[in-house]
Order: structure tokens, then C-alpha cells, then sequence
């Protein structure tokens, strides 16, 4: 069998076009740091986890000649990300500290920044800019209930931490626990994120991939899955990668749903799903068609896999738009279009 995903995703250049998009939407700013200058740490000290297992990440330090020019840089960073920009709160920031992450495609730096009045800390990442992790997370913004942060400059990509427990880590340590009430409010989610992914062409959504992100209401706790990482927006040729139920790390989660829910309910969810889909889309139609101007000539995929996944598409959908498509950014166009023009269709509600 197959493997579903690639080994290792190339990354795609930001286009003239796309910079010029996230200019308009103040998301392409001038910033005191790139990527590039983080790289010049001088030694790495390996990190475990509280139960002795290797992370993966790395603590870094830097020369005495440098560590001061990075922490006052890393500081404006996080002002410019979070506030206004301006030096007033810089006395009272200290960069705890500088992880870099010797897993995945992007290599990302993760800075912990505290405010020494009354230590509350807070993450941001600094990353190698990606067109395909750009798409990924401006989509995000556009078509989920999340909001998403982050800036760009040449190289350079810095994003907000999202808050949550690592799906994998909810699976393994947390899941078990639950309530069947919970669980079935898990399974519900679960379904919703998978047709959520599907519905915007994200891959990869293994466990470690997203967050479990848990907000008490009343006497209860509302259970939400929220994606932390957009590398594989629109990559892959297989559609398979782009619903979680099928990789194997969620096989968990494809059993308890399947055990809790009847296939009505499973349906449905599908459709509530697609349904605020489309909502969103329709909402934020004039910038999500600026977007999709970008992306429907720009290249983040393999010809290989264009095809693929435009002929899985079409044989799932029958709609000859796909067909007719020559590049991913057209196929992700395609697959919103069918599902707006679904829910219109459907819905007697909507004026026409």
C-alpha cells in the first residue's frame, strides 16, 4: 500500500502577486529579525518531556556578542505581533527563551516571551516562509472559527501560538477519562473537523497536527479541534490525506466516533459543517476571491498531483469544473464553489 502523504514537502516561493495580497491586509510588515539570524546559535541543549521522552526540540544560546541585539529584536517582534510596535513595554519583557524544533518541513523557532510584572508568558514561532503555509493559514483566518496572526517579511513567517492540548497527547493521556458524554461530544468534533479540512483541502491533520482546545460552559466543557499546522494546504494528490479519518494516528478517534454516532448524526454534522462552510465563504467573498486570485496562478504542487487529485474529485463530485482545472489553487476554487452552490441549492431559506 501506498503511502499517503510525501516524505518531505518542497517549499514554494511567495509570489509577487500573494506578497502583494498580504501587504494590503497588513500582514506583510517590516520586522527586526528573520529566520536566517536565529540560525547562528552557538550550542543546543536537547529537551524531554515529563516523562523522559525526547521532544524533538532543542533549548538554544547564542555568543554574548549577540544574545542582547536577538532578545531587543525578538522583544519589538512580539510588539509588533501583539500591540502597536512602539518601546514602551520592552523594559518589562525578557526573552525566557529560544527552542528550535529539529522535526518537520518548516524547522521553526519557538520564542517564549514573559512579562516580568506579573509573569505571564506567551509563545510566538518564527518559521522559513512558505507560500503553501501562507494559503494554509490566510484560509484558516477566511473559512474557520478561528482567527489567525501572523506576519511575513521576505523569508520570514511569524505566527501566534495556538493555545491547546497536542492531539496526540489528548489521545493517549486524556481521551480515556472522558465522559461518555464527553466522548460523544469529541465525536461530534471530530466529524466536523474532518469535513472542515476536507471542505478546504488541508492534509496531513495527524494527531500531533492540531489541538484539542477545551472551554468550560456552564456545567460542562465544549470541545473543539483547532489545526496547528498548514504546511500541506493544497499539496498532496491523494484525497484521502486531506480527511483525518484516514491516517492512522486518528484511528482512535475513527472508532469511538463510529461506536457513538449513528449515521444520521454523522451526516448531519457533515452538513452543519458545510453548511457555516459556505457561510463563511459567502461572508468573506470579496477576500477570499483576492485570495484565490493568488493561488489560482501560482504553484504549490507537482503536475503529478494536480492530476490525481482533480480525477479523485471529479469521480467523488461529478462536477466538470474539476476537471477543467489546471493548477491546485484552481481544484481548492472549484471544491468552494461546489460547496456554496450546494448550499444555496439546498436551502430554501436563501434569496436568490
Amino acid at each position: 500500500m501506498r503511502k499517503l502523504i510525501s516524505k518531505k514537502k518542497p517549499a514554494y516561493k511567495i509570489s509577487n502577486l500573494l506578497s502583494q495580497y498580504l501587504t494590503r491586509h497588513g500582514r506583510n510588515i517590516k520586522i527586526p529579525i528573520y529566520y536566517d539570524d536565529l540560525l547562528r546559535f552557538q550550542g543546543a541543549i536537547s529537551i524531554f518531556d515529563k516523562f523522559g521522552n525526547d521532544t524533538l526540540w532543542v533549548s538554544t544560546y547564542y555568543s554574548e556578542s549577540e544574545r542582547d541585539e536577538i532578545e531587543l529584536s525578538l522583544k519589538k517582534m512580539y510588539t509588533i505581533l501583539h500591540a502597536d510596535g512602539s518601546d514602551m513595554v520592552l523594559p518589562y519583557l525578557n526573552i525566557d527563551s529560544i527552542d528550535y524544533c529539529t522535526f518537520g518541513n518548516t524547522k521553526p523557532f519557538r520564542v517564549k516571551v514573559r512579562n516580568i510584572l506579573n509573569d505571564n508568558y506567551i509563545f510566538l514561532y518564527i518559521k522559513k516562509a512558505d507560500a503553501s503555509r501562507i494559503y494554509g493559514l490566510e484560509l484558516e483566518h477566511l473559512l474557520s472559527p478561528n482567527h489567525i496572526n501572523f506576519l511575513v517579511h521576505g523569508n520570514t513567517l511569524i505566527e501566534e501560538h495556538i493555545s491547546g492540548i497536542p492531539g496526540d497527547d489528548f489521545i493517549a493521556n486524556n481521551l480515556d477519562s472522558c465522559s461518555e458524554q464527553a466522548k460523544r461530544e469529541i465525536a461530534k468534533e471530530f466529524v466536523k473537523f474532518n469535513e472542515r479540512c476536507f471542505g478546504r483541502l488541508l492534509g496531513d491533520m495527524r494527531s500531533y497536527n492540531y489541538v484539542m482546545v477545551l472551554t468550560h460552559d456552564f456545567d460542562r466543557i465544549q470541545y473543539r479541534i483547532r489545526a496547528i499546522d498548514f504546511d500541506q494546504q493544497s499539496y498532496e494528490g491523494n484525497a484521502k490525506v486531506y480527511k483525518p479519518q484516514f491516517l492512522k494516528e486518528n484511528n482512535k478517534l475513527v472508532k469511538m466516533t463510529l461506536a457513538l454516532l449513528q449515521e444520521e448524526s454523522i451526516e448531519q454534522y457533515k452538513r452543519e459543517e458545510r453548511s457555516l462552510l459556505a457561510k463563511r465563504a459567502t461572508s468573506e467573498k470579496d477576500r477570499l476571491k483576492e485570495l484565490m486570485d493568488c493561488m489560482t496562478v501560482d504553484n504549490i504542487s507537482s503536475e503529478a498531483k494536480i492530476k490525481e487529485l482533480k480525477k479523485e474529485l471529479f469521480k467523488m463530485t461529478g462536477d466538470i469544473n474539476f476537471k477543467k482545472a489546471t493548477n491546485m489553487g484552481e481544484i481548492l476554487k472549484s471544491a468552494l464553489d461546489f460547496i456554496v452552490r450546494n448550499y444555496k441549492n439546498e436551502n430554501p431559506y436563501i434569496i436568490k
